[in-house]
């Protein structure tokens, strides 16, 4: 994404321009009110906490998705608040949009901004797995164990596999993610504790067993180490790439 330095939000903060940094500390962001880290546009004021998405910066500049491509019949408007009456669904997490969001031409399809930028495939290190973005799945949730999770006529997209057997619903992942936040387990000295890095890890895949052991045959650790560089991967994805952060929750796959 060809993102700039600094943007000026005349609207939501006209008393000073943004700039772009990354951080690995969480923030709320004051354009769609989710949760994010890594790039942001923030204030330089030291006294002021206005933070921005990248995407939502973007979306402010240029008033479309910098790279949407699941919905490619779409054309995408930015707008910084419903233009229509009612509550909007996101069509990728199927929850509730509460700030700035892209919504089609059409008025059929609205996105988080954060949701329209996720990557449709990646593959996980080590295996032939192909992890896709989709749309239906016979699989379950690691998080929720169910097969669909719906917002009225709106169902979540999820991650999944290519064999199947992992599968994480895109809101089940934003819902778990801001859970562990408000554990204070997305905290760098918090995770420096070994437990805790298991509690944030059973936190996202309740019924999965990520915590390794001696005794487990080669087979059993392969795939606790394949389950939590997906967990890894989706992660990375759904909270805009907090390398440190991630990186630290996460090392315990080298264990």
């Amino acid at each position: 994404m060809a993102g700039l330095l600094e943007i000026h939000d005349k609207d939501g903060h006209p008393e000073h321009k943004l700039k772009l940094e990354r951080s690995e500390v969480p923030f709320i962001c004051g354009g769609c009110n989710e949760l994010g880290f890594g790039l942001r546009y923030q204030c330089p004021n030291m006294n002021c906490n206005y933070i921005l998405h990248d995407e939502c910066g973007f979306g402010l500049q240029y008033r479309r998705p910098p790279n949407q491509k699941f919905f490619k019949k779409c054309d995408f408007q930015f707008h910084q608040q419903n233009p229509l009456p009612g509550t909007r669904i996101c069509n990728i997490c199927a929850l509730d949009i509460q700030g700035y969001m892209f919504q089609c031409s059409h008025g059929d399809i609205d996105l988080h901004p954060h949701c329209a930028s996720l990557p449709l495939t990646f593959t996980l290190p080590g295996s032939n797995e192909v992890i896709k973005l989709r749309e239906n799945t016979k699989s379950s949730c690691l998080k929720c164990q169910s097969k669909e999770r719906a917002s009225g006529k709106v169902q979540s997209l999820s991650y999944v596999s290519s064999d199947g057997k992992l599968c994480y619903h895109v809101a089940c992942l934003k819902e778990a993610c801001l859970d562990n936040w408000k554990r204070g387990y997305f905290q760098l000295d918090v995770l420096a504790n070994e437990e805790n890095k298991i509690l944030a890890l059973h936190n996202l895949a309740p019924n999965q067993v990520v915590r390794p052991s001696e005794g487990r045959s080669s087979k059993a650790m392969k795939g606790i180490k394949l389950l939590i560089t997906f967990l890894k991967l989706v992660v990375s994805a759904i909270l805009g790439e907090p390398f440190t952060l991630v990186s630290t929750l996460f090392q315990i796959s080298q264990n």
